[in-house]
């Protein structure tokens, strides 16, 4: 039976984000409406994907709209498409608040895909964030047992990628070269949790000492002052650490936000699975580095040290030579992890916790943030990899997962 949330026109459904239903204390009508909103872009990306026969390709997932652009542009799923799962997890988040058998069903569908990778030689680190989103959260609500099956045959593959003499996994195999050793990036610590869950689901108890191994050695040598390093690279022979550096940051020191966003999101899961008060402490400290200096709407800069930020308004979202991208992806990691990191700690630092998701949540709520009549997905002013000129300004999948992920904690928590 379909759940309270209701289909709605996109004229009504505007008429009803108006300012007074921002996300504030108690007004859990907001997050319902918000949730509104996402289900009607899904339908719309859902609609926009099927050919005139109705048929969708369910190979091909949403990656992109990039900054002038309307539609979805697709990528092949695969191993090397690491942005695979996102789509199918926007779905199954869809399909909880929903109770929608026709999202179920496309849910599975978009799933589907990404089964082979229980059978494929692992590629990179990146597997977790392929079934995280989709398989595993397609078990949470079904119980299928092929998808728990999958799961522990992933984990088992990502643990091939495990190093003992550095204690990390190793990120991307195809990079040793490049960067003259065992290379561990920060977006590693959310793919943890695939280890993690399948020790507690059936999997060997080995798979939750790599997780650790990996998260104690990415505390030690990971960060300076509480910010991240994007990337560590330790010598491949004796495990030492060599240097820290960056590929999608501004410079090696910088706080470059995603990655920020990664470690907070990342040491409060460790917490969750573990109850270790070293990552509680920890996830706290890289916290609070990423809030120290947050511009007000709580919506970070792509980097935190780009000289533009000063010549920067908050109010003007095209970015330029003189103005400085917004990151909303970054946004919306940190909401959803402060909302859960929040449940964790004292009662003052949990209200300073809501307080900034909520401000994320009421920034993002305004249109001018929002993909809206203009394209199909939940969200714009995401920046992928502003070093490589790709994806700036853009809505980008997993911006929008993490989006109704948060939206789904507020209505819980908030």
């Amino acid at each position: 039976m379909r759940k309270t949330v209701k289909t709605l026109t996109f004229a009504a459904l505007t008429a009803l984000t108006s300012a007074s239903c921002a996300p504030t204390a108690g007004n859990i009508n907001a997050f319902n409406t918000d949730l509104e909103y996402c289900d009607i872009q899904v339908r719309r990306t859902l609609s926009e994907l099927a050919d005139s026969t109705g048929t969708i390709d369910y190979t091909m997932s949403p990656r992109n709209i990039l900054d002038g652009e309307s539609h979805w542009n697709l990528r092949k799923v695969d191993r090397t498409e690491w942005c695979g799962g996102f789509v199918p997890g926007i779905l199954w988040y869809d399909y909880e608040v929903t109770g929608d058998s026709a999202i179920l069903t496309q849910a599975r569908r978009f799933t589907e895909p990404l089964l082979a990778l229980a059978q494929t030689p692992v590629y990179d680190h990146d597997i977790g964030f392929l079934v995280i989103p989709s398989i595993m959260n397609g078990y949470r609500l079904t119980g299928d047992e092929t998808y728990r099956q999958a799961l522990l045959d992933c984990a088992d593959s990502l643990a091939t990628l495990y190093n003992p003499r550095v204690g990390t996994i190793l990120s991307w195999p195809r990079h040793v070269g490049d960067y003259g050793g065992h290379n561990t990036i920060m977006d590693n610590m959310m793919n943890l949790e695939l280890l993690f869950w399948a020790a507690d689901n059936g999997g060997d108890d080995r798979l939750r000492q790599i997780a650790i191994h990996h998260a104690d050695t990415t505390m030690a040598y990971h960060f300076h002052d509480g910010i991240a390093y994007h990337v560590a690279v330790y010598d491949t022979l004796d495990g030492h650490f060599l240097r820290g550096c960056t590929h999608q940051g501004l410079a090696d020191s910088t706080m470059w936000a995603r990655g920020q966003a990664w470690a907070i999101y990342g040491y409060t899961m460790c917490y969750r699975f573990t109850h270790d008060e070293r990552y509680l402490s920890f996830a706290q400290e890289v916290a609070d580095a990423y809030l120290k200096n947050l511009p007000a709407d709580a919506v970070p800069f792509w980097d935190f040290n780009d000289p533009r930020i000063a010549n920067s308004a908050l109010s003007d979202l095209t970015p330029s030579d003189s103005v400085a991208p917004r990151d909303a992806s970054a946004s919306c990691v940190v909401a959803s992890a402060l909302l859960e990191l929040a449940g964790y700690v004292g009662k003052e630092k949990a209200k300073e916790y809501l307080s900034v998701a909520r401000q994320t949540l009421t920034t993002l709520h305004q249109p001018q943030w929002r993909g809206g009549e203009h394209c199909p997905a939940f969200l714009l002013h995401s920046t992928g990899n502003f070093p490589a000129g790709s994806e700036i300004n853009a809505s980008i999948s997993y911006a929008d997962y993490y989006y109704i992920e948060a939206l789904i904690r507020a209505r819980k928590t908030l």
